[in-house]
């Protein structure tokens, strides 16, 4: 029976080859985002689960409360050493301070080679690996890092560096600075881990690297290197832990407005918070499996539009079957057997399409999913109850249907509309997916118009056609000045300044509490620093209201402020801060203010802009801005190259855009726009494929009054009108029901940003517009099909 019933299914379905088609392609794609969300869900839900007691990991991190509170995944350098000392709530606690974008320097005999680590380099204390399951494969792990210059490589980290060549004792330096012993070798980390640094160094050879960072007393500042990681002993909670805390900030920190409040953050939380540099947070996957979902339920909506519109030509077969003898149920399960051949064609599709797809999911989302169905239980049990699922979903409904016409009228060709379920499910359906769809089409036009505006807006200073170089480890005043006059004299070359970072940059940040005209206290807001020469101010095109500008020196203080920073201090005029005496750092940094400039966006656009000052500081210095002719832009970065290779040769060159590193900022909001364009590429695509269904059963139900108006006179026009004024009642219903919804969610994403455009009515406009083109077109070719039908024929039809 069970044979009887796919043979004829295939028959079917072979006979059917557009109805065949449409169903499986829908499903196929439908399904393929499913699998792709399920996959990716998955993968980020499984991040450092690995862990032995995961349930009793917690970090360290940092509340700042200044005007506003901010959150930092950074402590203060001592605090993991006194909480260690003082305190026996932790089982184990590790400090580890990662170095990042260092220089690696392996020599063996005569040849010398330098790498380039982007995730860098980590101090990190013995007790990490006590905390964290990261097996090591060679060396011991109580004593592999606690000898000072001593270091733990992964497997891959050890083959990039000495190739085959056991690793074990083997030396490298780091940054020109500080040389290290191999002592041990890691298992290669997991794919699902937010620990990146494949190179472990000892903690008590920071020193050498960052004095200050290293310090015992570093109260004073919180460094983004800086973490510490504690794992509670049994029975003690986060909260009896938090109520100590307090304590550091009155014993090391009592005269500073800025409190810092220090927080426990459980490990499971520290890949989804966004407040302290989460990936991805809990909500967006909730909101991507929802999609997913709906995806894959309008996928199987449409199979049901098109199974109950193709029932009509199936009533005499279904008829003949009844007066044979043939029981409802097996009619039933013969129609899920034809639903069961196409969704298992279209899962099989689907893992095909998901296959080929996974490289740009991962591209996209800057992860590392890989698919090994084999060794994934999880995967393996959700292919067959996906396919499960959607067999009965999708045939449930159109079998029971078929399973229920009279023979008799079957046979007569008397069913009615009412007979195979009537208009209004699938109209109501086929409102759903289109709201969804010109949701998620208004989304796509806000989001592009807030990215065009973020990055084409005027940011107060010269973003184009600037080049940031890196100033080398090494390097002293002399050297800064030296190779700063021979990119001056490089053709293409206009401008050049040493500096700390450009004048907006989430690199080489240091905020600080301001003491402004030697007051008594500090001011309650904070000023972000910038060190630089005084080529800055013209080369970046900012601009003077008043004063002058820096002038040359490496030791006398002068400071350059913003016009937010007299706001802040409640000045009428920004010239009334001119001539007066700034301290910053704690009253280690102190000098006059000699100049205001112009506002300019120091941030990206979802931050306001912050108190400026800008001061010389060599020392601080951490990059070449380069002002070069966009007309020779190859042969000035090559001439570049060469100058700045030739004179720090054991150094790797870099070198980046700032425009391309201020799109930086909007990487989320770039991955969400590809999301959402994909995502209503396909919703678009799922609904028109309602839409045919619809417009097919349509075409179905009105054959012979179709023949009777044009038998009667009607044009082709009046006849497409038919079908025209039933989708354009459902996009309009849709578009009532998907502006608000739009408009809510579109200005709550917009809050996000301090700087944004303007909700117009051009927006909605757009969608609507978008979306009747698109409709008028799925239901072109069927409308016109039914308009040109020879009516002698319409009205013969049974």
């Amino acid at each position: 029976m069970i044979r009887n019933y796919f043979k004829i299914a295939f028959r079917n379905l072979v006979r059917n080859k557009t109805y065949t088609a449409i169903n499986v392609s829908g499903l196929a794609l439908g399904m393929t985002c499913g699998i792709l969300i399920f996959m990716l869900v998955k993968y980020h839900l499984s991040f450092d689960t690995f862990h032995t007691n995961s349930d009793r990991i917690y970090r360290f991190v940092t509340e700042q409360h200044r005007e506003t509170i901010s959150y930092r995944a950074n402590v203060p350098s001592p605090l993991g050493k006194v909480f260690r000392n003082d305190y026996t709530f932790g089982e184990k606690v590790a400090r580890i301070a990662t170095a990042e974008d260092v220089v690696l320097t392996v020599k063996e005999g005569s040849e010398i080679r330098k790498f380039k680590e982007s995730e860098g380099v980590a101090f990190t204390e013995p007790e990490f690996f006590d905390i964290f399951n990261y097996p090591l494969l060679k060396g011991d792990r109580e004593t592999a890092l606690l000898d000072p210059n001593t270091a733990i490589l992964t497997e891959k980290m050890a083959r990039k560096l000495f190739g085959a060549a056991d690793p074990m004792n083997k030396l490298f330096r780091l940054d020109n600075k500080v040389d290290f012993r191999v002592t041990g070798v890691l298992k290669d980390l997991p794919i699902t881990t937010d620990r990146k640094s494949e190179i472990y160094v000892s903690y008590n050879t920071l020193k050498q690297y960052n004095d200050w960072l290293a310090s015992d007393d570093a109260w004073g500042g919180i460094n983004s290197a800086m973490q510490c990681f504690v794992r509670l002993r049994p029975g003690v909670s986060p909260d009896e832990v938090e109520k100590f805390l307090p304590a550091y900030v009155k014993k090391y920190r009592p005269t500073n407005k800025n409190v810092h409040h220090y927080k426990l953050q459980p490990l499971a939380d520290i890949h989804f918070n966004a407040r302290y540099g989460g990936v991805i947070t809990k909500t967006n996957l909730w909101v991507l499996g929802c999609i997913g979902l709906f995806l894959i339920i309008t996928a199987c909506v449409n199979f049901i539009n098109l199974a109950t519109a193709q029932a009509l030509k199936r009533s005499k077969e279904v008829g003949v079957r009844k007066v044979l003898g043939s029981f409802r149920g097996q009619l039933f399960w013969q129609f899920i057997s034809e639903t069961g051949l196409i969704t298992t064609v279209a899962v099989g599709l689907a893992c095909i399409a998901s296959a080929l797809l996974l490289p740009f999911i991962n591209d996209w989302f800057k992860v590392q999913i890989a698919v090994n169905p084999l060794a994934d239980w999880q995967f393996m049990l959700f292919l067959p109850l996906l396919t499960l699922v959607v067999t009965f979903f999708a045939g449930s409904y159109p079998g029971l249907i078929l399973a229920d016409f009279q023979p008799v009228m079957a046979l007569k060709g008397k069913l009615s509309q009412q007979n195979i379920g009537g208009f209004n499910t699938r109209r109501t359906l086929i409102v759903g997916q289109f709201a969804i769809s010109q949701v998620l089409i208004m989304g796509m036009i806000v989001i592009t118009n807030q990215m065009r505006f973020s990055t084409q807006s005027d940011l107060g200073f010269n973003k184009d056609a600037v080049v940031m170089l890196p100033v080398a480890t090494e390097s002293n005043v002399l050297t800064m000045k030296t190779l700063k006059s021979q990119f001056s004299q490089i053709p293409g070359v206009q401008t050049v300044s040493v500096c700390q970072s450009a004048p907006a940059s989430n690199y080489n940040v240091w905020n600080t509490s301001p003491n402004y005209d030697n007051r008594a206290e500090d001011e309650a807001f904070s000023v972000s620093v910038k060190a630089a020469d005084e080529q800055y101010i013209p080369m970046f095109g900012l601009k003077i209201v008043a004063g002058r500008n820096l002038f040359p020196s490496d030791t006398a203080k002068e400071f350059i402020v913003n016009e937010m920073f007299a706001r802040k201090l409640g000045l009428k005029a920004s010239d009334e801060v001119i001539g007066k005496a700034l301290s910053l750092n704690d009253g280690n940094t102190k000098g006059t203010i000699v100049g205001v400039i112009a506002d300019f966006h120091d941030r990206s656009f979802h931050e306001d802009i912050n108190a400026i000052c800008i001061t010389t500081a060599p020392d601080l210095y951490a990059s070449y801005a380069l002002k070069i002719n966009s007309a020779t832009v190859q042969p000035t970065l090559a001439a570049l190259e060469k100058t700045w290779s030739d004179r720090h040769p054991d150094q790797v060159y870099d070198y980046q855009f700032l425009d391309e590193h201020i799109a930086n900022f909007y990487a989320t909001e770039d991955l969400m726009l590809k999301l959402i364009q994909t995502f209503a590429a396909i919703a678009i695509f799922i609904g028109c494929l309602g839409l045919y269904g619809l417009v097919s059963f349509m075409a179905a139900q009105k054959t012979k009054e179709i023949g009777i108006r044009k038998v009667l006179g009607s044009s082709m026009g009046q006849i497409l009108w038919i079908f025209a004024k039933e989708f354009s009642r459902l996009i309009l219903i849709a578009f009532v029901v998907a502006a608000p919804v739009a408009y809510y969610a579109m200005n709550a994403w917009l809050k996000n940003f301090i700087f944004r455009v303007d909700l117009g009515v051009g927006i909605f406009i757009s969608a609507i517009v978008g979306t009747f083109l698109i409709a008028f077109i799925t239901v072109g070719f069927q409308s016109i099909k039914a308009a040109l039908m020879n009516p002698v024929k319409a009205l013969r039809s049974e």
